[in-house]
């Protein structure tokens, strides 16, 4: 199983739409092959960043599965114009359980 793990940076006074688009989002990325689960985090410190995990199968479920795919376009088009600068997206595997 691989996790991503998007840093997001959301434009000052856009949260409330932000997190109105995201609700209208999730369930784009939930019906993408290779899907598990995804929770979003808001910061603490800083209201406007968020972290966005998301399970997927394996690495190519996200990179060409759900980017490849037309429910992505729909994706970007409802959250990517809240970003500034753009997210860092990295992808991580586990290594330890406790």
């Amino acid at each position: 199983m691989v996790l991503e793990i998007a840093l997001l940076n959301v434009r000052p006074g856009q949260t409330g739409a932000f997190e109105s688009a995201f609700a209208r989002a999730e369930p784009i990325i939930s019906r993408v092959g290779g899907y598990v689960r995804h929770e979003l985090h808001k910061c603490l410190e800083d209201d406007h960043k968020y972290a966005l995990l998301v399970w997927w199968e394996t690495l190519e479920d996200h990179t060409v599965g759900f980017r490849g795919s037309a429910g992505y376009q729909e994706w970007r088009s409802l959250l990517h114009h809240f970003y500034d600068p753009f997210p860092t997206v990295e992808h991580f595997v586990r290594v330890s359980t406790p």
